[in-house]
């Protein structure tokens, strides 16, 4: 999804926004996401941790840790198919382990199976336990299916678990705005901001969704709380290019959004 290390989260935010107009099947880090399950962390060495899991996952394919961490870094270098088959694998020895289910769904979302995704997911948690971190991510492959609406519903079932929960409140606020209701996402996302302000990625969404409303200079100083000058100016750049690219072709400048996650 990150074009270098030295690009910004933003401009990766409007790249996955770009991919999804155009047809893309990742599974956008809301926030992509955003309370996601099972995400790998960006501070650690997927090559290493490949190799560390991956040896510990051969050993034994029943441990249900070795195969979330072992698709985890898989699925950080890119390898999303063998990250689906560890965990269709890890599932199977471990059926009733929400981890493992939780992150199964959304590997097999990355990869674009949106429907199994969903019927994984659904076996994740129960209705009288329902688990929020699941229910967004239910959420945020709905959103890429174009279930806007049913997406919204499970964001705020997750809300209603954890009020006020960034994670949930950016990938509802990034759901309003693939639903072209941009000042609804603004206001979604502003107030997600002010509940993490420790949190990145819910002010790079917010800045994109800034962007696309043409704000470009308010946008690039919400973006620079995070990222060098020069690194915001970069982005807002690249988002004004895509836009003035989508106008080129006759579409709505709210197109963009239809990529919008995890990881989000």
């Amino acid at each position: 999804m990150y074009r270098s290390k030295s690009k910004s989260r933003l401009l990766a935010s409007a790249a996955v926004v770009a991919a999804l107009m155009l047809g893309g099947c990742q599974t956008a880090q809301l926030g992509t996401t955003t309370g996601s399950i099972a995400q790998a962390s960006s501070e650690t060495d997927p090559r290493h941790d490949a190799q560390v899991w991956g040896e510990r996952y051969s050993k034994n394919q029943k441990d249900p840790e070795a195969g979330i961490r072992y698709a985890q870094a898989l699925r950080a270098m890119g390898q999303r198919a063998q990250a689906v088959a560890v965990l269709e694998q890890s599932s199977l020895n471990n059926p009733h382990n929400a981890e493992v289910l939780g992150a199964y769904g959304r590997a097999l979302a990355d990869s674009g199976q949106f429907a199994q995704a969903l019927d994984v997911l659904s076996r994740a948690h129960t209705p009288d336990q329902p688990d929020w971190r699941i229910l967004s991510v239910q959420g945020v492959v709905l959103d890429q299916m174009g279930r806007h609406q049913e997406a919204r519903r499970h964001y705020l079932s997750a809300l209603r678990i954890v009020p006020d929960e960034p994670s949930v409140m950016s990938n509802l606020g990034l759901s309003y705005a693939l639903s072209k209701n941009l000042r609804e996402a603004e206001d979604t996302l502003r107030r997600a901001s002010a509940k993490s302000s420790r949190e990145p990625r819910v002010r790079q969404n917010l800045a994109l969704v800034v962007g696309l409303q043409g704000r470009f200079q308010e946008a690039q100083e919400i973006a620079s709380a995070d990222l060098s000058p020069e690194e915001a100016a970069a982005n807002l750049e690249y988002l004004r290019n895509m836009i003035a690219a989508e106008k080129n072709k006759g579409k709505p400048t709210q197109r963009l959004l239809r990529q919008a996650a995890n990881n989000s």
